[in-house]
């Protein structure tokens, strides 16, 4: 099934069948789905039904568990498999048509025969040329005429009827008149009959690289047994299918991963770019989460099954690309409408064409008649059609081999003609983790003298600000020692905690937690790191070269973002600890890149407006809105439409759902693994990077302009050919050749276009 026209003659012999509630056809993927009622439903009925169109079941799955499978599944047959065009019985009986067809041109045009007519049949006389011809039609037309006929009892005005009208009045014109138009039928039948193995290979091309996603995953797994013994577990190799979860998988280096999972012994590097489209290989160890499909490269892993075969990344994956041809784009809508009325117009044209000249103007019957023939040819808008749906596959499947799930062609569309981005803050343009940005001691204390006393105090803290704390304290210094030494430890809820630290009453929090405790802070100064005396603390006495803490160091750290923890005892400042959410390495990058393409950024985030200014200056994003409430980034998102027109938003898939929703297209980050963020979203990127979303610009940009080069491409030459028809400049060859054949291949390559297209690098700020 390779065009529109295939499919809808596949509907129309599903639509009508017992229990059939719809029909959904994907010419471009070759794929049907049937919904419907188990209670009346037949699955052979169906089969048989696709059969009757003309067309073969290769490949059934019905995803039920109500269902029961009597018969053997149908196996994928030559016609399935990659190249299978060329190696087809229909491949077959066109090269022995052809090579009547040849055979037949020579002895009408180069060899004399000798001989005159070899059979007359009801005092019509054949030649050995004529019969040769025929041959041809018997032998490479047989599927086109079949396909006619399926089609004039569904009343379809598809190209198999219309290819198989011209191909029956030219052989009827030959009989009832003294017109030889057998070359004219043979040649129709054998150019026809090529131009569709083309378009069928063409489509395979297309689909082998849907096909190199399933592939990804192993077929067999080697899952731990419990040893009946109690002994070591026993290794049993089984089908995936056969692996449920809880289950645990041994993979050993250089496999790949059968199943999602969690790392529960090992350690290896793992090529995660099958479903995340990530350059490096991502170190795992236990409790680490693993994909199906992806390559364990160096290490032992015993890995245990959080989902089911079916169930796990690659298989939503591939099924939500096999779905995105469904979601019809805006220009595949208006094709299928506009080839609703070309085909008709045509065929009307062919008949005037046909009949207007010669009983209007007495012009040759047989030179208009032929000229008939070559404007139905004409009236098939196979290249036409095909020209969306071929690159809706080419660069969604392009785009999930490189870590980004579009689940439809509408949705690629709609990328492509987005003019602003909406970012959320928290988990998207920073990394949603707390981390300790800068320690500046009070007096003649060190860093580490402030990390030790900070991290001991809030050890037994549970607020984030502490973990970020506790944790830098630890990589930075290793300070443990504080860890049982710690008494009367309490927090003082919205305000910080405090601790008896080695007998020493201690305080961490906000500022304005020192100012109730009667701290005057404004005489505190600290050493300006870039000032004269930033290596000689024994001179703080001299304000030259010293910052005021008040005045100047925290207002400055509070600007840029950040959360300010001060240190300190009942008599003494310490000093103190600035704490942000990580910004993106490759936030800034990303950012300049859209802006570089002429898309306006904008940050929506819930932080106050401080902090929404601060990390906005510091990625160099165009706008920012802060204090949104979720209704409010709605409301947010709603303006910037009226101002921009299409937006996309970025966010976790999960959090800000009404954004996302409201929102031209909704972009998830770090999706892999997350089956809510999978099934909500309309883009998913599957690996925790942003510096995909320029890459998935590139690709929708390109491809909304490769569907307008193949659309205006295939009308033009219809239009040119339909054209040089009455002006006697194009043949029923020409008109298969160019306006068929050619425009079929030429829509096709220029759709796999898009997958030579490959994630730029974006430059990162560590």
């Amino acid at each position: 099934m390779d065009c529109a026209s295939c499919a809808s003659t596949v509907e129309g012999a599903l639509g009508d069948l017992d229990g059939v509630e719809s029909v959904t056809t994907m010419p471009g993927s070759g794929v049907v789905k049937v919904s419907a009622d188990l209670a009346t439903y037949d699955r052979s009925d169906v089969i048989d039904a696709v059969a009757a169109a003309g067309y073969e079941v290769v490949q059934l799955e019905d995803g039920l568990e109500e269902t029961e499978r009597d018969e053997p599944e149908p196996a994928l047959d030559e016609a399935g498999m990659a190249g299978g065009a060329w190696r087809s019985t229909r491949a077959k009986r066109t090269a022995v048509g052809a090579a009547l067809l040849a055979t037949g041109l020579a002895l009408e045009f180069f060899v004399t025969w000798p001989g005159g007519p070899i059979a007359t049949v009801a005092s019509i006389e054949f030649s050995l040329a004529d019969t040769l011809f025929l041959a041809a039609v018997a032998a490479g037309g047989v599927e086109i005429l079949q396909g006619g006929y399926r089609s004039a009892l569904g009343l379809s005005l598809d190209i198999d009827f219309l290819m198989s009208a011209a191909i029956v009045s030219a052989i009827t014109a030959s009989l009832l008149s003294s017109a030889t138009l057998y070359s004219e039928a043979a040649t129709l039948a054998i150019l026809f009959s090529v131009a569709e193995l083309l378009e069928r290979r063409s489509m395979e091309r297309a689909r082998s690289s849907l096909q190199s996603l399933v592939d990804q995953s192993p077929d067999e797994a080697t899952v731990l047994r419990p040893d009946a013994a109690g002994g070591e577990p026993v290794e049993e190799t089984v089908q995936v299918e056969e692996v449920a979860v809880g289950d645990r998988v041994a993979v050993y280096p250089g496999e790949k991963l059968p199943v999602d999972g969690i790392v529960r012994d090992g350690a290896s590097a793992v090529d995660q770019s099958p479903i995340t489209g990530e350059s490096v290989p991502v170190d795992k160890a236990v409790g680490d989460e693993v994909y199906a499909g992806t390559f364990n490269e160096e290490g032992y892993l015993v890995v245990e099954a959080t989902a089911a075969a079916g169930d796990d990344t690659l298989s939503q994956v591939v099924r939500l690309v096999e779905d995105a041809e469904a979601n019809k784009t805006q220009r595949e809508q208006f094709v299928d409408r506009f080839a609703g009325y070309y085909t008709p117009v045509m065929v009307l044209l062919a008949l005037a064409v046909a009949l207007v000249p010669p009983l209007a103007l007495g012009w040759p019957w047989v030179e208009w008649f032929i000229n008939g023939i070559t404007m139905l040819v004409l009236a098939c808008p196979c290249a036409f059609v095909i020209s969306t749906p071929v690159t809706v596959v080419s660069g969604v499947t392009s785009a999930a081999r490189n870590g980004v799930l579009i689940k439809g062609g509408n949705y690629l569309e709609a990328m492509g003609r987005v003019d602003a981005v909406a970012f959320d803050k928290t988990g998207t343009l920073t990394t949603g983790e707390l981390a300790v940005t800068d320690v500046v001691p009070v007096g003649d204390r060190t860093e580490t003298a402030v990390l030790e006393c900070a991290s001991g105090i809030e050890r037994r803290s549970e607020h984030p600000l502490a973990d970020a704390i506790v944790e830098h304290a630890d990589s930075e210094t290793g300070a443990r020692a504080h860890a049982e030494t710690i008494e009367n430890f309490e927090s003082l809820t919205g305000r910080g905690v405090q601790a008896v630290l080695d007998g020493t009453q201690h305080f961490a929090g906000k500022p304005g937690l020192f100012s109730d405790l009667g701290f005057d802070l404004s005489h505190a100064h600290v050493v300006d790191p870039d000032g004269p005396i930033a290596d000689d603390v024994a001179q703080l006495c001299d304000r030259e070269g010293c910052l005021d803490l008040i005045d100047e160091t925290i207002p400055r750290l509070q600007r840029e973002g950040k959360t300010v923890v001060l240190v300190g005892t009942e008599d003494e400042l310490e000093g103190l600890i600035a704490v942000a959410d990580r910004i993106r390495p490759e936030a800034r990058g990303v950012v300049r890149a859209l802006q570089e393409r002429g898309v306006h950024t904008v940050m929506l985030t819930g932080d106050n407006e401080r902090t929404a200014r601060a990390v906005a200056e510091r990625i160099g994003i165009d706008d920012y809105r802060g204090d949104l409430l979720p209704a409010a980034k709605v409301d947010a998102l709603e303006t910037l439409q009226d101002n921009h027109g299409e937006v996309a938003m970025v966010g976790d898939g999960v959090n800000d759902a009404p954004a996302l929703a409201t929102a031209d297209v909704g972009i998830a980050m770090g999706a892999a693994g997350s089956d809510a963020a999978i099934e909500t979203a309309d883009v998913a990127l599957l690996g925790d990077d942003l510096s995909k979303l320029p890459y998935l610009v590139r690709v929708a940009n390109r491809g909304n302009g490769v569907i307008r080069q193949n659309i205006w491409a295939s009308l033009a030459a219809k239009a040119i050919l339909a054209i040089g028809v009455p002006l006697g400049y194009v043949s029923v060859a020409l008109a298969v050749l160019a306006g068929d054949a050619g425009m079929t291949i030429g829509v096709t390559a220029n759709a796999s276009r898009l997958s030579r297209i490959e994630p730029e690098k974006i430059e990162t700020n560590e």
